[in-house]
């Protein structure tokens, strides 16, 4: 099927975007503020569910509610004849003690005004294809994209996915790296603390010795590496040795495949604490997997820049800088299924995501500017995508030589 070359219409196309999501930017920035005041964590985001449905339903979409047998996911899908398939994501949940901390309520808006945008696009009879957008549960939780990938959501829906983040900076290929999780338990024998020490066995000198363990094995990792967690049982009382404690680690490596060279290391960790010590040990690693880093698609990044540069006027962090990614986000599982682009967005803060201060910057007008402005990049750079055979082409070239190199 022949489709327009998107330079030949490009001033147009990108005033059809403009003009269809400012149309509806004030109606965006009223759902984003209500997300933001109503928080919901990962998998019970029941408001923000219904809120974005209902809007989505009234702006023209097919709207699944609960999909994929997921109580709070959805999708949003508007086909205009036959032609490649956008998809595009929104993220609603917020984080306990923080709320949206992480900006899901700008990364919810996002998604809705890239639709809108490709909708629009579609409309005008100049592109042929389909949109969906998903709208994703629990990514604090990694939890909802893996869900989606695991039933072929993205697999079998679409063509190309983008998503946006917001952040203290603009990196259009910023690194967001694997993460794993594991619970480990350590079993020992109570006894009074004072009276009668010796005849217990301590679980929380194995807690001691497991911390005292990762943390001399971190010389020895890689820079990029990374081993956090926090003890969710540290004992009962005082005058009692603990025969019970328990903690959550969580593990990052930058590709996915190097994440098993730590899951040995922390499993000997664990071993090495409980022989110590005398106790019994048991761990658990997540049963849905490992949450994959994101592969970032080249070819769309630099459509994405171009437009934020030229009229947008953004500043994109070096590349070298943008390498050193400390996140992780489930949209990984995704970048390796179909070609992504998951690009970061200043919101005009220093702040860095998951503080205090980050929450707030998120619901400042200006935030809101500049996810208005980094949604209608996205939404060009889909178009291209809909509308140029050869940019497609080196689209999924990039694709399969990035995963293949895995």
């Amino acid at each position: 099927m022949a489709h327009l070359d998107v330079k030949g219409h490009q001033s147009k196309i990108e005033r059809t975007i403009s003009k269809a999501i400012d149309a509806v930017s004030d109606e965006l920035r009223e759902i984003s503020l209500d997300l933001h005041s109503n928080v919901e964590t990962g998998m019970k985001e029941y408001h923000a569910h219904q809120v974005l449905t209902d809007y989505l339903e009234k702006k023209g979409f097919k709207v699944t509610r609960h999909a994929y047998g997921i109580e709070t996911a959805f999708t949003a899908e508007f086909s205009h004849g036959q032609g490649r398939r956008i998809g595009l994501c929104s993220e609603y949940d917020g984080l306990p003690g923080l709320g949206q901390g992480c900006g899901h309520n700008l990364i919810a808006i996002s998604g809705v005004a890239a639709a809108i945008g490709l909708k629009a696009v579609l409309e005008s009879g100049k592109a042929s294809g389909k949109v969906i957008l998903f709208g994703t549960p629990a990514e604090e939780l990694s939890i909802g994209k893996i869900l989606l990938v695991k039933k072929r959501a993205f697999q079998d829906n679409v063509d190309v996915c983008l998503m946006l983040h917001p952040t203290n900076i603009d990196a259009e290929r910023g690194a967001l790296i694997a993460v794993h999780d594991v619970r480990v338990e350590f079993f020992g024998k109570p006894s009074h603390a004072s009276a009668t020490p010796w005849e217990g066995v301590n679980a929380l000198d194995a807690m001691v010795q497991v911390w005292n363990n990762i943390s001399m094995m971190r010389q020895q990792l890689l820079p990029t590496d990374r081993v956090h967690g926090i003890v969710t049982d540290g004992g009962k009382a005082p005058n009692i040795i603990p025969d019970h404690t328990s903690a959550f680690f969580f593990i990052r490596t930058t590709r996915f495949e190097q994440i098993g060279r730590l899951m040995e290391k922390m499993e000997d960790c664990f071993r090495a604490a409980a022989l110590a010590t005398g106790c019994e040990v048991k761990w658990t690693w997540r049963e849905i997997g490992v949450t994959k880093d994101v592969v970032q698609n080249a070819k769309m990044a630099d459509v994405y820049k171009e437009y934020m540069e030229r009229v947008a006027g953004i500043k994109f962090a070096d590349l070298e800088l943008q390498k050193a990614g400390g996140g992780s986000t489930d949209m990984g599982n995704v970048s390796y299924e179909v070609p992504t682009l998951h690009p970061m967005f200043g919101i005009h803060t220093t702040a860095a995501n998951h503080t205090v201060e980050f929450t707030k910057a998120a619901s400042t007008e200006i935030a809101h500017k500049d996810t208005i402005a980094a949604a209608k990049g996205l939404t060009v750079t889909a178009t291209e995508v809909l509308l140029n055979d050869h940019f497609f082409d080196s689209v999924k070239q990039d694709f399969e030589r990035a995963v293949r190199n895995v």
